[in-house]
């Protein structure tokens, strides 16, 4: 048995730990991590070949929740298995995948798996950063070229001051929550929700949060140089190929020809949309065609060549024009947003909808409101808990021309999806403001560049179109980045699109209100940003945000005053939460009555707030009218009609409000003495009653004598006990001789 190594540090005061030689010992590494008590496994491979007839890096990067690492079992009756991924777990893969793809060569074609599993979970150290730890440890101990290592870290704020690392209690508290992805050099990945944080604070915080990984980093650069890791290029046998002269031969003419013709084609005019784009680097490759079959190149080798260089000459020619002439193939300035449109009221019986288009990206979005019994019901790691806002991302293929099998909601439409979530979650107003659930369908319709902006665009209007009283309208930018590899020159491009999205490039995506930044979502393909490039990116992001708002506001400004004839209405009332049973009643008797005559929906909180939903006006006033009743307290003196309910041989029930009812004693209904409730009153008939007392075990005694109102049940004295029990003579109780003593 190989002997198991540790590496500990502390880090932001408390320990964290890599082990390694023990578990998973076939992979190429296993790394596990423990920070807390929070334990994840991150192992990786490496094919042993390469992928063929690929034409990109084939890195795989999964991210596996187990529900045993809280102690849960799975809440299905059916189904205790984990299934589907989480969209939680989605999200970290996806933010883990774009944290270390950069480092990776790009021009591999071998397949390498990298697979985190979360073992146990403390409920306090969250496990997204820590598996963000273990991948890049796993990595560089894989000796998988890579450059490699990087850290990870969360960034949040309270009162002003930042935390790192905080614990899900001081989350709750925080004005920003960030991840950021670094090599102590440079930043290569941000995820980010904020409180409307102004762009100075955001870059201190994404600074300071670099600097505060470095033990992370110390660590891994320890443990690799421990295990003395060594590349896997030198230890695995390469097999020679032979040259192909003729492949040698045409890649290099193909190349010359790129060189010549590229920059002719690619910039003889403006091209100012997608198709046309598309069109000119399809002309590139015809023509390369023709120049290579001329040349008497064989079909097969000229499709390699084309395959191989037209895009990566294209992307070249591109930055080139950026970086030396300021130059952008659809003659946009660097700075430049393209044209934008708005407009709301898009459909005649939705809750609300917008569209917003930037370009060529057009994304229509379409809220729906609900019943607070609506919320999504959330079961995982973090424990179960409720969500009232949503928002969902589609993608169908032909917003980008193309016609394709549809599958589902992928990784990517679930990320685009949770970005503009993020954007927009923290202006959504609180349950008690605004009780019902909230969710939102942003459906692209064209894509060109940074849907998922557009759909934070498209749905902040959307919600002022619905009369949901978000605090401000929100906002979203992609922007984008022309450099070199060693980035010694580069250039920030103010709305990314299609060809700017290559090597060299970055997509920066920032949305945020006129006020500040709400969410941050950062990837890059190059080998990391700096502080000079980052604090640009914020400036520029925020000058392209306002222009965008100004175009926004000028539509719809704020939310409607009315909601939507076809929403629904909900009232919203207090009560005492020592009443919530009275309201429920015995197995839900009460509020199930209530919800089946009034046709409305009603969802009690611990707390006593009650929320009656329904189309209905009346239904719902009825409803809230009920319960009330069911909560009022009784006074002595007060004078209620009601109907008999039930008899008894002592007395009446009579129901003074509905589900709560007092009794009448015989000796109370009449002026005169009643044989028995039964030869005066009858069932369903209705009498005018008034409180005589409620009793220490709150039972209501009730009277009916002194009321006109029930003048007329007493003419002929009905019921009345024959004889008269008052002119009896009565016994002389002291007359009777003494009992006599028992021994």
């Amino acid at each position: 048995m190989n002997k198991e190594h540790v590496f500990t540090c502390d880090w932001l005061g408390r320990p964290l730990t890599f082990k390694t030689g023990r578990l998973a010992k076939q992979a190429d590494a296993a790394v596990t991590v423990q920070y807390g008590d929070t334990v994840v496994l991150a192992t990786v491979v490496q094919a042993k070949e390469a992928r063929e007839g690929t034409d990109f890096f084939p890195l795989m990067v999964e991210f596996e929740e187990r529900l045993y690492a809280a102690g849960i079992i799975k809440g299905s009756r059916w189904v205790k298995r984990e299934g589907r991924p989480t969209d939680e777990a989605i999200l970290t893969g996806r933010m883990i995948d774009r944290s270390v793809r950069p480092l990776f060569d790009q021009a591999s074609r071998r397949d390498v798996q990298v697979v985190i599993t979360v073992l146990s979970v403390d409920q306090e150290n969250d496990y997204d950063v820590v598996s963000l730890v273990a991948a890049s440890a796993a990595l560089a101990a894989s000796g998988v070229e890579w450059k490699g290592p990087l850290g990870g870290i969360r960034v949040g704020r309270l009162n002003g001051q930042l935390i790192f690392n905080p614990t899900y209690k001081d989350r709750v508290e925080s004005d920003l929550d960030l991840i950021v992805a670094a090599t102590r050099e440079r930043v290569l990945m941000i995820e980010a929700g904020a409180k409307e944080v102004p762009e100075a604070d955001i870059l201190e915080a994404i600074l300071e949060g670099q600097k505060a990984m470095s033990p992370a980093i110390a660590l891994i650069e320890e443990m690799t140089k421990s295990l003395q890791v060594v590349q896997h290029e030198r230890t695995i046998r390469k097999v020679e190929e032979k040259i192909d002269q003729a492949k040698v031969d045409v890649l290099a003419s193909a190349g010359d020809w790129l060189k010549d013709n590229v920059k002719n084609i690619l910039f003889d005019k403006t091209y100012y949309t997608k198709g046309e784009r598309k069109a000119a680097v399809s002309a590139i490759k015809e023509q390369l065609d023709d120049f290579l079959m001329e040349k008497g190149y064989e079909a097969d080798y000229r499709k390699v060549a084309i395959k191989q260089l037209v895009e990566a000459a294209v992307e070249a020619e591109v930055t080139r024009a950026i970086l030396d002439e300021k130059r952008r193939v659809d003659g946009r300035a660097l700075n430049e947003i393209r044209t934008l449109e708005a407009d709301t009221e898009m459909l005649p019986r939705n809750h609300g909808a917008a569209l917003f288009s930037r370009g060529e990206t057009q994304v229509l979005a379409v809220v729906t409101l609900g019943a607070p019994g609506d919320e999504q019901s959330l079961e995982g790691l973090e424990g179960e808990g409720k969500k009232r806002f949503m928002l969902h991302y589609n993608f169908p293929p032909y917003s980008v021309g193309e016609a394709k099998p549809m599958r589902g909601a992928g990784r990517r439409e679930i990320g685009h999806g949770a970005l503009a979530e993020k954007a927009i979650a923290s202006l959504i107003p609180p349950k008690e403001e605004f009780p019902y659930t909230v969710r939102v369908v942003a459906e692209t319709l064209g894509s060109n560049g940074s849907s998922s902006m557009a759909s934070t665009c498209a749905a902040s209007l959307a919600l002022f179109d619905a009369g949901v009283p978000i605090k401000k309208a929100v906002a979203g930018v992609a922007m984008g980045l022309a450099s070199v590899p060693d980035m010694s020159r580069w250039e920030v491009l103010t709305d990314l699109q299609d060809l700017e999205d290559g090597e060299g490039g970055m997509d920066f995506k920032i949305t945020g209100t006129e006020d500040g930044i709400t969410a941050i979502q950062l990837d890059t393909k190059t080998i990391g940003l700096d502080k000079a490039i980052i604090e640009k990116t914020l400036t520029d992001g925020k000058t392209a945000r306002l222009k965008v708002l100004e175009v926004m506001n000028s539509v719809l400004s704020s939310a409607r005053p009315e909601l939507s004839k076809y929403a629904p209405r909900i009232t919203t009332m207090q009560i005492d939460p020592e009443k919530i049973g009275e309201v429920i009643g015995s197995g839900g008797k009460v509020i199930n009555e209530i919800i089946d005559v009034c046709g409305v929906s009603i969802d009690i909180e611990d707390s006593g707030l009650v929320m009656v939903c329904g189309s209905d006006a009346e239904g719902v006033k009825k409803a809230l009218e009920w319960i009330n009743n069911i909560i009022r307290e009784f006074e002595a003196g007060e004078v209620y009609t009601g109907k008999v309910v039930r008899m008894l041989d002592f007395g009446a029930f009579v129901e003074l409000l509905p589900g709560r009812d007092g009794m009448v004693h015989v000796s109370e209904m009449a002026p005169y003495r009643v044989s028995s409730p039964d030869a005066f009153l009858e069932l369903g008939q209705t009498v005018t009653v008034k409180i005589k007392e409620i009793d220490e075990k709150g039972r209501v005694n009730l009277t009916m004598k002194g009321l006109p109102e029930n003048e007329a049940l007493w003419v002929g004295e009905k019921g009345k006990q024959s004889g008269d029990f008052n002119s009896a003579p009565r016994r002389d109780f002291n007359s009777r001789p003494p009992r006599r003593p028992r021994y």
